[in-house]
């Protein structure tokens, strides 16, 4: 097996260059209105390096509780203000977005990003009151997915988790060895199992894994495997691939945020 192309998304996706440059793009615009409305706060620190910040963006009037969102890219790529504009269909329902970066592979192991994640959402969760809910994609479903294990985050915080949905995660490293990437996350058999939801056993909150029916194969597997390990509800979307999958959070009336609040 080609492991390397197996978990390549970019070149079975048409225009997959194009996303960047237009995930950048509407997410300043979207910041910048925000901004005129005074309901974000940007750059907001949870740590110490330059990449432990979050943004925040807040609904008309008091916000019915939080939602964090938490980026992909492989732990390798992409940065909070790509993803600006996902932020719309949550405050739409009246919550709180926090969007928060962190520290990229090779610089930090996967096993550290975990760690900065459930500091961040430790942090925004004293600025917020209320039920939070967590959605992730790819890496940052990952993310999410970790978040579930008993221990990462204190009990105070997870007892407000109302909703987990990592979307098209990863979420048995394993195989991630043989891609040519395990040059920078620098993974062994050890390391990868424990960062592995699909091998843990997740505190009782529902979760939601969501995929697009038009991803790789691999992206298929890793959803089913962590919705099976965990008997955790599973949406396949029809129509989607890895790179327009998340395009549903920008829209109150998606399933897909219909989802989030079961």
């Amino acid at each position: 097996m080609d492991w390397d192309d197996a978990y390549a998304n970019a070149p079975y996706i048409l225009g997959a260059d194009t996303y960047p440059e237009r995930w950048s793009t509407e997410a300043r615009a979207f910041r910048d209105r925000m901004l005129a409305e005074g309901r974000a706060s940007l750059k907001q620190s949870y740590g110490p390096s330059k990449r432990q910040r979050y943004d925040l963006f807040t609904p008309q009037g008091a916000a019915e509780g939080l939602c964090v969102f938490v980026h992909g890219g492989y732990w390798m790529k992409f940065h909070r203000t790509f993803w600006s504009h996902f932020a719309a269909g949550p405050l739409a329902r009246g919550w709180a977005v926090a969007i928060p970066s962190y520290d990229l592979c090779p610089q930090v192991r996967i096993a550290d990003i975990t760690t900065q994640i459930a500091r961040a959402i430790i942090t925004i969760a004293v600025r917020v009151e209320g039920p939070i809910v967590l959605a992730g994609h790819s890496a940052g479903g990952h993310l999410v997915a970790r978040m579930c294990v008993e221990g990462v985050l204190p009990k105070t915080v997870f007892d407000r988790i109302r909703h987990v949905m990592p979307i098209s995660p990863v979420s048995d490293l394993r195989p991630l060895i043989n891609t040519a990437m395990n040059v920078d996350f620098q993974l062994d058999d050890a390391s990868a199992a424990a960062e592995s939801p699909v091998l843990m056993a997740p505190v009782d909150v529902p979760v939601t894994v969501w995929v697009g029916a038009d991803e790789r194969p691999v992206f298929l597997d890793q959803a089913r495997w962590l919705a099976e390990a965990w008997d955790a509800a599973h949406v396949i979307d029809e129509g989607r691939h890895h790179f327009d999958v998340i395009d549903a959070l920008q829209d109150v009336d998606s399933p897909m945020i219909q989802h989030l609040w079961p």
